[in-house]
Parts: structure tokens; sequence; C-alpha cells
């Protein structure tokens, strides 16, 4: 089955002069924006996380509960989370949040970043950039798994037997791996069964059908059935009568 959406980092001005007032006024146009793809029938609408002076979505879990009392059916996911530089407790509950508010339509897309701003302004070393993402992926993983977590990692306190709430509707809480052309990313979302979102940054899209094909054997050879996995293509849009850039279209194919 094939499904269609859009996603945006909720772009604004940098140079404007009331900042405030501009995040603002996007802030409504974003949610209006995310209403309008819901009564239209898109499938799903994605934000991404940013903390940079052109992007406004810093926070897409907050952003998205607002949306999720205002639509019925739009699936609503981050695009991505940025959980090497978060806390997958946080993340879990969050969204988990998202998904009550909804009515069961939350889904969490988590990646590493196109940007890496985030380490240096929650205190993270870009030297552990692989090791934080893969423990942080696998904490997640064992929140989503079952209600009390016992895990220990060298990148964040251990947990030891403790429950976390608030438990979402969707039982798991749906979970992307995002991944920008990186051949160990791609194989790393095989290895964990979790379905692969592709975002295409630049180039032919064409060109990256190879990570699909490594996806789909990577997926075989550890035991998943690849026609299971469902995977996804987050394209760029452009429009020449804009200076802000507008949602990104983005095409899933679920495989069921």
């Amino acid at each position: 089955m094939m499904e269609l959406g859009l996603y945006t980092f909720a772009d604004v001005d940098p140079d404007a002069a009331d900042k405030g007032a501009a995040a603002a006024r996007r802030t409504r146009e974003l949610i209006a924006e995310i209403e309008l793809a819901d009564a239209v029938g898109l499938d799903v609408f994605g934000l991404g996380e940013h903390h940079r002076p052109d992007y406004m979505a810093s926070s897409p879990a907050t952003l998205l509960a607002a949306a999720a009392v205002k639509t019925k059916s739009i699936r609503l996911t981050s695009a991505v989370s940025v959980l090497s530089s978060d806390d997958p407790v946080r993340v879990f509950q969050q969204f988990a949040t998202v998904d009550l508010l909804s009515g069961g339509r939350a889904e969490i897309m988590a990646g590493r970043g196109s940007f890496i701003e985030s380490f240096p302004l929650f205190g993270y070393d870009l030297d552990d950039y692989d090791r934080l993402f893969e423990e942080k992926l696998e904490l997640l993983m064992a929140l989503r798994a079952g209600e009390r977590v016992t895990w220990a990692g060298e990148t964040r306190a251990p947990l030891d037997d403790l429950a976390v709430y608030p438990r979402p509707l969707q039982d798991p809480l749906p979970l992307w791996i995002a991944v920008g052309g990186t051949p160990n990313s791609v194989a790393r979302a095989a290895y964990h069964g979790l379905p692969l979102a592709l975002a295409i940054i630049g180039g032919v899209p064409r060109r990256f059908a190879p990570l699909f094909d490594l996806y789909r054997e990577t997926a075989r050879r550890v035991g998943h059935d690849p026609a299971r996995l469902k995977t996804s293509i987050n394209v760029h849009a452009s429009s020449p009568r804009r200076r802000t850039k507008p949602p990104r279209p983005s095409t899933r194919r679920r495989r069921r």
C-alpha cells in the first residue's frame, strides 16, 4: 500500500525584526497546513527537528500534539527526531502523548540528523556520534517493547527495572529509522528490522535504489522478512515564488 504525505522544517525568516512574532505566525500557519493536509486526505505529515534561526521546529512533538487535536485521520511523525542528542525516555513519553491525543496516529522517525547544531547545544561530543545513536536507539526500542525497562550503556544513566509512562495506544509505537544515504545506517535499520525512511537531500532519486537493495538484503540475512518491512522516500520540493521552502513531499510504501 502506497502512502503520500508532506514534511517540513517549519522555515522562518532568520532576519525578521520581531523573531517572536514571526515564530508565532509560522506556528499558526503550520497547524493550518497540517489541518489542510488532513482535510484533503494525505496520509502522513512529518515535522523535522532543528535548532537554527531559519527553522522553527525545535520541538516537533509539541507542535504535533497541537495538530493532533485539530486533525482526524492523518498520521503525525517527526522527520526526524535527532535521537543522538536527546533522551530516549523523553522522546518516547512525548510521542506516546501525541499518540494518545491523536487516537493512535503518532510515529517516531529517528535519525542522527543532517545538521549538528544540537550536539553542542545539549552538551554532546561529536566524537561519540555513532555510539550515541546506537545506544539511544537500543534504549528507545526497549521502551517500545515493554512497560518496565532495564538498560545500561555508556551515554546515559542506566535504568533498573523502571516503568515509563504514559503508554501509547499503538503497541508498539511505530518507529522509523531515517538515513541520508549512509550504507551503514541503512544496514542498521535492516539489522533491527525497523522501517527505513530515505531522505534524498540531493541527487537523482534513482541513484539511491541500491540502498533499498542493501536494506532488503541485509534484513534477509539477519532473519527479517523484507516483504514485511516498510520503506519511505522523502524528497525536496521547490518553488521559485517562495522565499522560504515549502513542505517537502514524502512517499511511503508499506509492505504487509
